[in-house]
């Protein structure tokens, strides 16, 4: 998120597609308004969490269909595209791992993309440019919410 903020702050396009969320009270979402017309972010996902382990049929046509719009957008050549959480779709399953390395063929010279989420199959790590991976040291054993923080 912060290098779409980065990319907004310079007056380029930034698109956000958010794979398995669909809440639309989180704080990069409630945004949009505020940052238009050079941020965008589309949610396909349902507003509860994903059963990693046994997905839905719901669950895998909402990220197919995120995939599609990724897709679509890549025609308008944003500066920069972020598939949020498509590494965590893709290894439990969601989303085919060809499918998404064929998209990455396809991207405009103009574009920049980002894929994030744990977990990341390694074809989509040995495709990628740049890797950085984020290690949890600490956290609470209660799920943790602050608006602005976590949301």
């Amino acid at each position: 998120m912060g290098l779409a903020l980065r990319c907004v702050g310079h007056g380029l396009k930034a698109v956000i597609i958010q794979f398995m969320k669909g809440r639309k009270d989180i704080g990069e979402y409630q945004v949009v308004e505020r940052l238009k017309p050079h941020y965008e972010i589309y949610q396909f996902g349902r507003s509860e969490w994903v059963d990693l382990r046994n997905p839905s049929e719901e669950d895998k046509a909402l990220a197919r269909k995120g995939l599609e719009k990724a897709e679509e957008v890549l025609k308008s050549k944003p500066h920069l595209l972020v598939l949020d959480e498509i590494c965590l779709a893709a290894f439990i399953g969601l989303i085919d791992i060809e499918s998404i390395l064929k998209l990455l063929s396809n991207v405009p010279d103009e574009t920049d993309v980002v894929l994030t989420g744990r977990y990341c199959p390694p074809e989509l790590i040995n495709r990628a440019d740049i890797v950085n991976m984020v290690v949890e040291v600490k956290a609470p054993r209660e799920i943790y919410t602050r608006i602005g923080i976590t949301h």
